[in-house]
C-alpha cells in the first residue's frame, strides 16, 4: 500500500469530520459543499482500493492475511457513500452527525488497513 495515500485520505476523512461535526454544532443538515467533500474522500478511497486490488493481483500479500485487508478496503470503500445516503434520509442536524461520525471511521479503517498490510 501507497504509505502517503493511506495518511491522506485518512487526513481528509478526518478533515470531513470535523466540517460536517461544526455543521451538526450549528444545528444544518449537510448542504451541497459537504457531499463535494464526500466526494473527494471518496475519490481518495477509490483509489486506494484500485491500487490494493493491483497489488494483491502482482502477488503482494498483505502481512495478517488477504480475506481481512480486502474486507477492510472494501470497508473503507464504501464507509463515506453510505454516511452521505444516510445523511440524506436524515435531513436534520443527525444527518450531519452520521457523516462526522462515517469521516471518524474511514480514519481508523485507514489505520487498521496500514497495521494489515504490515505497515
Amino acid at each position: 500500500m501507497l504509505d502517503a495515500l493511506t495518511v491522506a485520505t485518512a487526513v481528509a476523512a478526518l478533515a470531513l469530520a470535523a466540517w460536517c461535526g461544526w455543521a451538526a454544532y450549528r444545528d444544518q443538515p449537510t448542504k451541497d459543499w459537504h457531499f463535494i467533500g464526500m466526494a473527494v474522500v471518496s475519490l481518495l478511497a477509490v483509489v486506494q482500493l484500485v491500487i490494493g486490488i493491483v497489488q494483491l493481483a502482482r502477488g503482494e500479500k498483505p502481512e495478517q492475511g488477504t480475506t481481512i485487508f480486502v474486507a477492510y478496503l472494501l470497508g473503507a470503500f464504501a464507509c463515506i457513500p453510505a454516511a452521505g445516503f444516510m445523511s440524506l434520509a436524515e435531513r436534520t442536524r443527525w444527518g450531519s452527525v452520521t457523516v462526522a461520525a462515517g469521516g471518524v471511521v474511514l480514519a481508523v479503517l485507514e489505520v487498521r488497513l496500514y497495521d494489515i498490510w504490515g505497515g
